[in-house]
């Protein structure tokens, strides 16, 4: 008579090895907390590959927009305005005094006897360069490029050559005053009142665009190193 089969125990296999639930294949799963840990470890992986992927699919020759050269320094507003207007008024004093030369120096509010002498200056021989170019006319010129070149907008804009027109300008324009003063002076012993107010305005206007180029006013920044 045949022996009866013994019962299966849960967990056990043929051959008495047991399998533990929660095995997979003979190895153990990893425990909940070890098994985030991964999962977060490779979405960090993931999260650093795609700015290097965008890196690396950048044209070569687009660079950043950080690399871009930063702008030129722009001049204060008071520095801006203040040139501008002494400008516009030697323009205005130059306008005045090239209408009394074309046609009448007795129009200028100004004494015509004595060291101050209006129309004894305006209408000597030295009130005309080299016998052709009157100095009111000179100075009306002057004064136009002057009124464009001290605008707020120029002084604003980074183009070299009207930083350069504009400072040589008022060097030239000083030199210019300074040969007027000693022919008033020294040649004719006599001065213009309306004469003297554009040299006054000319020297004003010769130190603040002098002050404006050492301070780099308008001059490209250079780029910060890294």
């Amino acid at each position: 008579m045949a022996a009866p089969k013994q019962p299966r125990t849960a967990g056990t296999r043929p051959g008495g090895k047991s399998r533990d639930r929660g095995t997979r294949g003979g190895r153990p799963d990893p425990p909940p907390a070890a098994a985030g840990a991964q999962r977060q470890g490779n979405a960090q992986r993931q999260g650093n590959a795609q700015p290097q992927a965008r890196q690396a699919s950048r044209p070569a020759g687009k660079p950043p927009a950080a690399d871009a050269p930063p702008g030129p320094r722009t001049a204060p507003v008071w520095l801006q305005l203040t040139t501008w207007l002494l400008a516009l008024a030697g323009l205005g004093v130059s306008i005045y005094l090239t209408v009394a030369h074309y046609t009448s120096p007795t129009i200028l509010a100004c004494s015509d006897k004595g060291f101050i002498n209006c129309a004894g200056v305006t209408t000597s021989p030295e009130s005309i360069v080299f016998g052709i170019f009157p100095v009111a006319v000179l100075g009306l010129a002057f004064y136009v490029l002057m009124a464009a070149a001290t605008s707020p907008w120029a002084w604003r804009s980074g183009w070299p050559a009207i930083r350069w027109t504009r400072l040589g300008s008022a060097v030239a324009g000083m030199v210019f005053v300074l040969y007027l003063i000693y022919t008033e002076l020294i040649t004719l012993n006599a001065i213009c009142l309306w004469c003297t107010s554009v040299h006054v305005i000319t020297f004003l206007l010769f130190a603040l665009i002098v002050f404006g180029a050492a301070a780099g006013y308008g001059t490209p920044q250079a780029s910060p190193r890294r």
